[in-house]
């Protein structure tokens, strides 16, 4: 792919959108590969979870070596998986540290979770996410905090704290709203207490392939069930794989809105920088969709979009970069309203709440997984 037609070069230099990856193992730090993704790719920022880091640690040797200098210094599985972690992300962050100065602290992040079992446990995650970020002791490390109930609270206070965020797990539209508030606050905690806000970074990571493959399940069991009319079955086709974009541009629009207010205004006179938009789980999970409708329906100003290496290098090839984020916007609140119609009745609030539920359970299931095959791995090596 050459510059000339890697059109997630385009996307950034021409819609003001970055483009991070939804992907990191060691692998790709040591071979030279995350360098040029970001030197010469267009990726601007890295994204990590529990389900990435099981899928990069379980079963590669290329951590091993590092395994057996934890078993011979008498450290916990949990020790061990921490300092394997922690070395991967701070290695990540200063590859990507050069994008972060040129950029004047807008792109270059690395992101890395906080234990997910802690999701609902306001205290653990303010004292975790202050933990890893003074531990992993690099400027452009963003700390992921789940956009829970107990989460939103923790998130404030990381920021009044001066520690980069990347809310995680956003789903409903007012879930976003929550969010960029609660980095309005937490901005103005700081400034209260005479502390610079210039330096500190936060994104707002909203999913959106999760939303389509729940809601067109629900849609399918209700066309396998039959319709007895045909404009029912009409109204039930028309909301497939369209809800999670329309859920996101009216996303976009209650950002715009927050940051015409003069809460916003008088913290960016301080020198505060905006919590961008952040797509998440971008990765079309239907052959039937476009593999890049994620990308391509949601490029505008001020976001970022996460992207798997699989549809990185769909995008490379065959994105059609336009600002459209505000195209067909009235259109988006008419078809979200349309689930309210008797012939569609789909409850979206209920349908939010269950995906943020299993969207904990996804990263938590994971987790216990790679801590559980670490322990094996630790007890092998321990043996040899």
């Amino acid at each position: 792919m050459t510059a000339a037609t890697n059109h997630i070069l385009e996307i950034e230099s021409q819609y003001g959108q970055s483009i991070w990856m939804d992907n990191l193992s060691r692998n790709i730090i040591a071979s030279g590969e995350l360098k040029d993704l970001a030197e010469n790719q267009g990726i601007h920022g890295i994204t990590s979870n529990p389900a990435i880091f099981e899928k990069a640690i379980a079963g590669n040797a290329v951590y091993d070596a590092d395994i057996e200098a934890g078993i011979e210094a008498g450290k916990s599985v949990e020790e061990i998986y921490e300092s394997l972690v922690f070395d991967d992300i701070r290695r990540a962050c200063d590859v990507f540290k050069p994008i972060y100065e040129q950029t004047d602290g807008l792109d270059g992040y690395v992101s890395i979770e906080v234990p997910p079992n802690i999701a609902l446990d306001t205290e653990k995650t303010i004292q975790e996410a202050r933990r890893y970020f003074q531990e992993i002791d690099r400027e452009n490390v963003m700390i992921k905090i789940p956009g829970t109930t107990e989460g939103i609270p923790a998130f404030e206070q990381a920021i009044a704290d001066g520690i980069n965020v990347n809310v995680t797990l956003l789903f409903s539209v007012q879930s976003y709203v929550d969010t960029a508030w609660a980095y309005i606050r937490g901005l103005e905690k700081r400034v209260a207490e005479g502390k610079d806000i210039s330096k500190i970074a936060s994104v707002a990571s909203f999913f959106l392939s999760r939303i389509d493959v729940k809601i067109d399940g629900t849609i399918d069991a209700k066309l396998e069930a039959g319709v007895d009319r045909i404009e029912k079955e009409a109204k039930l086709k028309a909301v497939k794989g369209k809800v999670a974009i329309a859920n996101a541009k009216i996303a976009y629009q209650e950002f715009k809105k927050i940051i015409q207010s003069d809460r916003w205004k008088a913290l960016s006179a301080k020198g505060a920088s905006v919590q961008r938009l952040l797509w998440a789980s971008t990765s079309t999970k239907n052959p039937e969709y476009s593999d890049v409708m994620y990308v391509d329906e949601l490029v505008g100003p001020n976001t970022v979009n996460t992207l798997p290496p699989s549809t990185i290098e769909a995008c490379a090839d065959h994105c059609s970069p336009a600002n459209r984020i505000e195209s067909e916007v009235e259109e988006a609140y008419k078809l979200i309203e349309n689930l309210k119609d008797p012939d569609i009745n789909i409850d979206l609030d209920r349908v939010m709440s269950e995906l943020l539920d299993e969207g904990i359970d996804k990263f938590i299931k994971p987790f216990e997984s790679l801590m559980s095959s670490l322990e094996s791995k630790v007890k092998k090596l321990a043996t040899v």
